[in-house]
This record gives C-alpha cells, sequence and structure tokens, in this order.
C-alpha cells in the first residue's frame, strides 16, 4: 500500500487540495513578505529588479510543488516526509532572502547558502517527481529535460553569489531564462494534470496569499505610529483598491481559466497549463507584490508625520511600484483572457497604459489621495464592465458555479 501512494493519481478528477499544501504555502507567505522587504530595504531600480528576479526563483519553486501536488498525493506516504523536508530547506531560502545578494557581516555566507537550499528544493520535487513517475517513460522523460536546464542554472547562481550590483543581477536573469525557456521549449509533451480543479485552485491560494501581502503591507507600513483620519482614510483605501484586484481576477478570471482547462484534455490541457498558470500567474504575482511594496509606502508616508510632511507626495521608486505594479497585473488578467478566450480585455489595457502615463502627474498629489485615486480606478473598472458585460459575466456565473 505505501508504494502505491507514489503512483500517479490516474483519472483523479475530484482530487482537491490538500491540508499539507496549505502549510506548505505558509512559507511561502513568509518568502513574499521577505521579497517585500527585500525592494523596500533597497528602494532603487536595482533593488526592484533584485525583488522581481527573486519572486521568479520563488514562483519557480512553488509552481514544481503545485505539479507535483496535482499528480499524486502529496499528503500520503513517503510524498508527505519530502513536502516536509522541502518545507525545511524553503524556509532557510526564505530567512537568506535579505542577505541573498549582499552578505551581512558575521555568520554563514548567505549568498551561497540561498543557492544551496535552492538547489535542494528543486532537486527535492525532482527525486519525488520521478519517484512518482517510475511507470511513466513520457513523464520521467520531461522531469529529466527539466533536470537538464536546472544544472546550468544552479551554477550560474552560485557564479553570481561572486559578484555584485547590476552584474549580479544580470547573471540571475540569465539563470532563470535558462530555466524558464527549457521548459517552456520541451512543450507540454509527457506533462500528465490529472485534477484540473486541483490545480485551478492551487493557483487562486497563490493569488490570496499575494493579495494579503498587499494587507500586512498596509499595517507595516503604519507599523506603531499613531492612528489618524488620514491614516484611517488611507487604509481602507488601500483594503478597497486590493478587495478591488481580488474581485477583477477571482470574479470573471479565474473561472473562464478553470473552466477552459477542466474542458481541455491531454496535451492540450498540459499546454493551457502551462501557458495560463506557470508562465502567466507569474507577472500577475509580481503586479501584486509591487503594488504591495507601494501601499507600504505610501501609508508610512502619511503616517510618520515625523518625517515626511503632511499632504507630502509619493515619488520616485515607490510610486512607480504602486501604478507599475497595477498596471502591469491589469496586462496580466488581459493576457489571460487573451489565451483562453482568445480575445484582449481592451479596457484593462487602456487603464494599464493611463495609469503609467499619468504617474508623473500622481507624484505631486499626496500619497493618501494617491492611495484614494488608485483605489477609486480600480472600482470604477469594476463598475463599469458589470454594467457594460452583464449579460455575459452572469452567463459565466450560470455556466461555471
Amino acid at each position: 500500500m505505501p508504494t502505491r501512494r507514489l503512483h500517479l493519481v490516474s483519472a483523479d478528477e475530484d482530487h482537491r487540495v490538500s491540508t499539507i499544501e496549505l502549510f506548505f504555502d505558509l512559507v511561502f507567505v513568509y518568502a513574499i513578505t521577505q521579497t517585500t522587504q527585500l525592494m523596500a530595504d533597497h528602494l532603487s531600480p536595482l533593488g526592484v529588479g533584485q525583488g522581481l528576479a527573486m519572486l521568479a526563483v520563488l514562483w519557480w519553486c512553488w509552481c514544481s510543488y503545485a505539479w507535483l501536488g496535482t499528480t499524486i498525493h502529496v499528503d500520503h506516504g513517503i510524498a508527505r516526509l519530502a513536502m516536509f523536508g522541502a518545507m525545511a530547506v524553503m524556509f532557510l531560502v526564505s530567512l537568506t532572502i535579505p542577505e541573498a545578494f549582499v552578505d551581512h557581516p558575521g555568520g554563514l555566507f548567505a549568498p551561497v547558502l540561498f543557492v544551496v537550499c535552492y538547489a535542494v528544493v528543486r532537486l527535492l520535487h525532482l527525486v519525488a517527481y520521478l519517484g512518482a513517475a517510475r511507470h511513466d517513460a513520457g513523464l520521467k522523460r520531461v522531469l529529466l529535460r527539466m533536470f537538464v536546464g536546472l544544472l546550468p542554472s544552479v551554477v550560474l547562481l552560485g557564479v553570481a553569489t561572486t559578484l555584485s550590483g547590476p552584474w549580479q543581477l544580470g547573471l540571475w536573469v540569465v539563470a532563470l531564462l535558462v530555466d524558464y525557456l527549457n521548459v517552456y521549449l520541451t512543450g507540454p509533451d509527457g506533462w500528465r494534470l490529472n485534477s484540473p480543479a486541483h490545480f485551478a485552485e492551487r493557483f487562486g491560494l497563490i493569488v490570496i496569499i499575494a493579495l494579503g501581502e498587499s494587507i500586512v503591507a498596509i499595517g507595516i507600513g503604519i507599523g506603531a505610529l499613531p492612528m489618524s483620519w488620514p491614516v484611517t482614510g488611507a487604509a481602507v483605501c488601500g483594503l478597497a483598491l486590493a478587495a478591488g484586484m481580488w474581485w477583477t481576477y477571482f470574479d470573471v478570471v479565474a473561472r473562464v481559466s478553470e473552466h477552459r482547462l477542466t474542458r481541455a484534455t491531454g496535451r492540450e490541457r498540459a499546454k493551457l497549463a502551462t501557458d495560463s498558470y506557470t508562465f502567466l500567474h507569474l507577472p500577475l504575482i509580481a503586479g501584486i507584490v509591487l503594488v504591495a511594496l507601494g501601499l507600504k509606502k505610501a501609508l508610512l508616508y502619511v503616517a510618520d508625520t515625523e518625517h515626511h510632511a503632511p499632504g507630502e507626495a509619493l515619488h520616485g521608486v515607490p510610486i512607480w511600484t504602486l501604478t507599475g505594479g497595477l498596471a502591469l497585473y491589469l496586462i496580466a488578467l488581459s493576457s489571460l483572457r487573451k489565451r483562453n478566450l482568445g480575445s484582449w480585455n481592451h479596457q484593462r489595457l487602456v487603464l494599464a497604459v493611463l495609469l503609467v502615463a499619468v504617474t508623473p502627474l500622481l507624484a505631486h498629489v499626496p500619497a493618501a489621495v494617491l492611495v484614494l485615486i488608485v483605489a477609486a480606478v480600480v472600482l470604477g473598472l469594476i463598475a463599469f464592465e458589470r454594467l457594460q458585460f452583464a449579460d455575459w459575466r452572469k452567463q459565466v456565473h450560470a455556466d461555471h458555479s
């Protein structure tokens, strides 16, 4: 019986998210928080670039285990131990994020520790997946191809620990491209997706985790500073923005994506899962994390009256993370529509362009007003779409309920 638990879960359309997967996601909650803090501590284009590269590394780890969890029951047998082992090492990865690019004096050399722990997390995933694929030649073949791309990527990240600044970040980007392109160019052949509902639910949960980070960022931005009416208003607007972002994804996009995935079969299903979820959800999550960083700084400007003048405007990198992050999020949502329905969501693309275009003007309004404007823009988009596409939305809800 224990050995059977490592087998592929064949034709298990009813497989749902297990509690150990939710427990596993708690490590990523912390990792995303650490990544946001990494960018907050280095508020420059280089610092934001480092944060996004870090997010891409974390995303690849999380996606790997999301695919594993939809192939085998990770809460049974030895797979459960593999998940706990991966959690332990992933927690070490999270702890080393603040020093992944620049080591702090004393203790272990964190950049090397980060790379080693990252490699172990990926290798544990491959070992568990290969165990599940021992009777599936096609899956085993594609996993070995993924290993071929992992090796040079880890080596490049190791070499990057000897560099600093833009050169270091550049090598990180190359390492990530090697790994990502290897999987993309390998194609969908060989991958198995037995439970599309489970798979879509896993990605929906990680979106909620990222949105939760934007709410946490509001609290961190306020910190132990005294409450005031401007702080109260800005906090409510920040929460409204997060709620609006939730709505723009879960009200229709998540439903349509899951429905398309469920209707597809075989190679088409694997291709759709790779495109819509593995790749297109990365800019979606990146946009949310950038918005969280912008909200954190905006609330700090509003609450910290000792270091910031009343009505001071958010400027520089922080305002671009807020507006640019939201624009990236809207573009990713429109791209998901294009992939699943074959047409762009034009109003979201237009709004994304407008947000970026008016950012220099928004840099002259008080931080609290900026948060109000951005939240109002998203809520206005939702109201427009509810009126303009009311019948289609009702049909989507009826078909996917």
